[in-house]
Formats: C-alpha cells, structure tokens, sequence
C-alpha cells in the first residue's frame, strides 16, 4: 500500500502553511478580502398585531407565529428571500432577545463562490424591528365590541341544557370557536359572533360533522359604495340540533317505521352524534338516523328524561346471550319490578322486559319511564291501532342510593368551560339551580358513560385530596372516572415557576 501524502502551499499572503484552495489563501486572508454579506440586508421592519398574535405578510395576510417558533423563523427568513438570490443559505437560528424589547435577531449562515471557484462561509445576523399595528379585525372590535361580521345562532327546542354541556366540551376539544370574538348563552341555547364570515362558515360545518343539525342563512345589508362597488353585509346562520337526546323514549311514524324495517315503534334513542341511534328494548333490534333521515320525516320524543321515575328491581331473569350493539353490550331479560315511591306502601308489581339484563341484579335501582301511569297525546301513537303499551320501560341503572354516601365529596376530575355572557332575560335564580342541577347530571352521566368521555378532554384537579376514610367505608361505590383517562392542566405560570427553580 503506498500512502498517498496530502501537499500544502503557502498562503500568498500572510505565509501560513495551509491546504490548497483555488484562490491559494488561507480562510482569515480571503474574509478580510471578500465580505460575501456585502448588500445583504442586516435591519428588516416587520409589523406585529399585538392583540392576536400575528405578523403581516403583504399584502393582507396575518400569520400566526409565537416567538422563537419554527413558523415565526420561517416567515423572517422569507423577508429576506429576495436578498439572498446570490447566496446559499446553510443554517438559519434565533439569537434570543428580551420580549419586550422589540427586537427578534436570526443569525443567518451562507455560503457564496469567490475567487476562482473558492466557496467561503461566514454567519452574519439580521435585527427585525416589531412595529405594533392592530390588524383589520382587532381594531374593528376594539373599536366596538359589538360589532360582528357573522352570527351563528345555535338552538334546541327541548326543556334541559345538556345537550350544549356536550358541545361545549367538544367546542373546547377541537378549538372550533378559537375565532369567536364574543359568544353569548341565550334562553334556548348559545350565540357565537364572529368577525369574518368564513369563520362562521367553517364553525357550522364542525356542527353538523358533531350534532344531527339543520341550518339556514341570511344577510342584512349595512352599507354599500356604489362607486368602487363595495358592499357590507352582516351574515346570520339559524342552527337548529334536533331534539332527540339520548336516553329519550320515542314513538316512531308509521312512515318512518316502515322505511326502517317496522323497527319499534316504540325505542329508546341509545346515542346521538352526527346520527342517531335508536333501539327496541323488547328486541335488541337497533338503526342509525342521519340529519337528511331525520330532518325529511322529523318526530319528538314521547317522555324524555325529565320523566324518569326510580323503581327497584325485585328479580331478573335472562332471556338472550349477550349482544354488543354501537360498541355497547345488551342482555335482553325479564325483570319484575316496583315503584321506589310505592316500596312498603303497596303490593304494585311490574314485570317488564328489559335491555339491561347485563347489569341489574335483585336489589338493584334503575331508572325508567312510567308508561302505566303517563299521560301520552302523542298523534303518531293514534295512528297505531291496537297497540299494546308496556307498564314500564326501564332505561338505565341508578346509582342514586350509593351516590348519597359521597355527597358534599369533591371529583378527582375537572372540565374547562367556555367565557360566554348570559343573556339577562335568562338570569333568574330558579334558572341557576336548574342550571346546577342539569350541569350535576351531566358530570354524572359522563362517569356512568364511558362512551360520551371518549370525545371529552377531562383534567386532573390540583386541589383534589382523596380521602382514606372514605374508600374504606363506602365498599362498592358509584362509577368514577378512572384517572388514566385524566389530562394533566397545563399551566404556563407553573412551568414557569418550574424552569425558575430549575435555574436556581
């Protein structure tokens, strides 16, 4: 093997021994005759909205970026595009400056062929000034706050809010109302105002992708140039959710029973997300509705949750093998049952057929509709002759009895919640213990349903301390959220607190 031996030549300046390049001189000798970062622009002007965040990309566009983020180095570098046509751009980082002094400095590295085919390498840095100026929204509603683009006025005729409990988690899942400049709680549901049409555009195709919904929209003119042909519109959207809650008892059309295979016609609606699910107790039978199915041939409940009466459960037989139905399991069973109310007063038994063979036992409490007893003038019911109505149609365990044990105990669990105004004409006392109540029953429902917490951001609550007393004495307790299905809050002030402490 012959060692090949790498020559060296003397830099034609200064002397000093070196490897041979093209140009025959040594790195400090060809910087200090070539300046490659000659004509490249070293201060650079951009302007800053401060209310939203955003940077101005002319000649109308706002880009949201966060300081020292890749978007925001990104768009910096862009600024200087048209600048760096002659040179090769290596590397690109953030020199870290104080936030408020409103400056944000990138060191650039470059590469440039100088003499006789020699490529030189030098870093340099670029200072952008942030100028604050409030973008064309901000300052219209800083301006007045009132003043919106679009409207998306959201409804559901039913006597109970949880329904909007359960949009207002996924609202907050998704950051569907993140553009929302002001949202406000009406009597029958929820105002969000917007201050760009698009924004509300894509806000209602979220609701109809969550929420069997039906919408219609309209403008109002405000002002118009006829000269330049300029015209202000103020947009509304009217969206309506149908009023089929889960848990719902249900008398089917004719119509509408036919076309599903002569399901029911009586069911319970089991879930509700962009369809409806609805099922026969009596049979495990069960169909899916979608918004077009419903809103074509639209019906209402016959009892609805408000209605539910608390019976015990004598004795439970069952009937079928198990069936998984939309993800859930079923055990169809004969039950015989008694009214809570009655218990020990007198001897009024019901024997009824039930979905929920899986998870009654004698002793048990359920919760169910208590048709013996109902006061139905329900027109699709007449339009069934010889229809024959169960006494009770049970709908759902009841943990009531054990829930007593832990009143007053604070939840492991937290839910966020949106800032929204009240309206005054739903202000009222009677409205706000309504309002806990309904809100109480909807935290319940999420423990007992595991399916309604899978769409649902829960936190751990900081200032929760379980007791030892209590899990001892209580034995087989009500269901709880298990607490690998918790979030950790993120709090910045407590990170924070953390790197201060780190440092220290």
């Amino acid at each position: 093997m012959v060692h090949q031996t790498i020559g060296s030549v003397l830099c034609c300046k200064c002397g000093v021994q070196m490897a041979p390049n093209a140009a025959n001189m040594c790195v400090k000798c060809l910087r200090s005759e070539v300046d490659i970062t000659e004509g490249l622009q070293k201060h650079v002007i951009i302007v800053h909205c401060p209310e939203c965040d955003t940077y101005l990309q002319p000649p109308r566009t706002w880009i949201k970026a966060q300081l020292e983020s890749k978007e925001l180095l990104t768009f910096c570098v862009n600024k200087l595009k048209k600048n760096l046509k002659e040179v090769r751009l290596t590397h690109a980082e953030f020199i870290w400056t104080e936030p408020h002094s409103k400056r944000i400095k990138v060191k650039l590295r470059i590469q440039k062929e100088v003499l006789n085919g020699a490529v030189l390498e030098q870093a340099y840095t670029v200072e952008y000034v942030v100028q604050d100026q409030m973008c064309e929204s901000c300052s219209r509603v800083q301006a007045n706050p009132d003043q919106w683009v679009a409207a998306v006025q959201l409804r559901q005729h039913v006597p109970h809010r949880r329904t909007f409990f359960y949009l207002e988690q996924l609202i907050l899942r998704h950051d569907a109302a993140v553009r929302a400049i002001r949202i406000k709680q009406m009597d029958k549901g929820v105002d969000f105002f917007f201050a760009n049409r698009s924004h509300a555009v894509k806000f209602v195709e979220f609701l109809g992708k969550v929420a069997p919904v039906r919408s219609r929209h309209d403008k109002q003119l405000v002002s118009q140039d006829s000269k330049s042909n300029n015209y202000n519109y103020k947009y509304t959207f009217s969206v309506e959710i149908c009023p089929i809650c889960r848990e719902d008892l249900i008398c089917l059309p004719p119509k509408v029973a036919v076309t599903l295979g002569n399901l029911g016609p009586l069911v319970i609606c089991t879930k509700v997300s962009n369809n409806i699910a609805l099922m026969d107790p009596f049979t495990l039978r069960h169909c899916f509705l979608d918004a077009d199915q419903y809103w074509r041939s639209s019906f209402k409940s016959l009892l609805s949750c408000k209605q539910l009466v608390e019976y015990i459960v004598l004795d439970v037989e069952a009937v079928s093998s198990e069936v998984i139905v939309g993800g859930s399991r079923y055990v169809l069973a004969d039950a015989q049952v008694a009214r809570l109310s009655d218990f020990g007063k007198n001897d009024t038994l019901f024997s009824v057929r039930t979905h929920l063979g899986h998870i009654l036992s004698p002793g048990d409490y359920a919760l169910g509709y208590d048709v013996y007893s109902a006061n139905n003038n329900d027109v699709e019911m007449d339009k069934y002759k010889g229809l024959v109505l169960p006494d009770v149609i049970l709908i759902k365990k009841s943990y009531e009895e054990k829930r007593q044990k832990k009143r007053g105990k604070p939840r492991a669990w937290k839910l966020k919640s949106l800032s929204m105004e009240v309206d005054d004409t739903a202000k009222g006392r009677a409205d706000e213990e309504k309002m806990n109540s309904e809100y109480e029953q909807f935290l319940r429902d999420l423990e007992e349903n595991p399916d309604m917490r899978f769409n649902i951001s829960l936190y751990r609550d900081k200032e929760y301390q379980p007791s030892e007393m209590a899990s001892e004495t209580d034995g087989e307790d009500a269901p709880a959220v298990p607490l690998e299905e918790l979030l950790a809050d993120l709090d910045l002030s407590d990170m924070d607190a953390e790197g201060d402490g780190m440092k220290e």
